[in-house]
């Protein structure tokens, strides 16, 4: 999952999803250059899918010839129960 979250377009694409889920490829790849100015083709931008839904944070559902894309957040939270931040201590 780290390896998935060191590449910066793999980090725009995950913010874009968080920002609306159930995507196209086409829309996706729409908004990331309107938005983030990326303008990768759609195989670069499937690829950097593909290390995503393997580190399981992005999920697809076919719908006849449609891929939708969603963000799936579960794996960052596990992280995030497992390495708590530090307790303050009392000045």
């Amino acid at each position: 999952m780290f390896r998935a979250l060191a590449d910066e377009t793999r980090r725009a694409i995950l913010d874009e999803l968080a920002a609306r889920d159930d995507q196209t490829l086409f829309e996706l790849c729409s908004r990331l250059a309107m938005h983030r100015g990326i303008t990768s083709t759609r195989q670069a931008i499937s690829q950097h899918l593909a290390v995503l839904e393997e580190a399981g944070l992005v999920v697809t559902r076919r719908e006849g010839r449609c891929k939708f894309l969603t963000f799936d957040r579960q794996p960052l939270d596990e992280i995030q129960r497992r390495w708590p931040p530090p307790k303050e201590t009392d000045p």
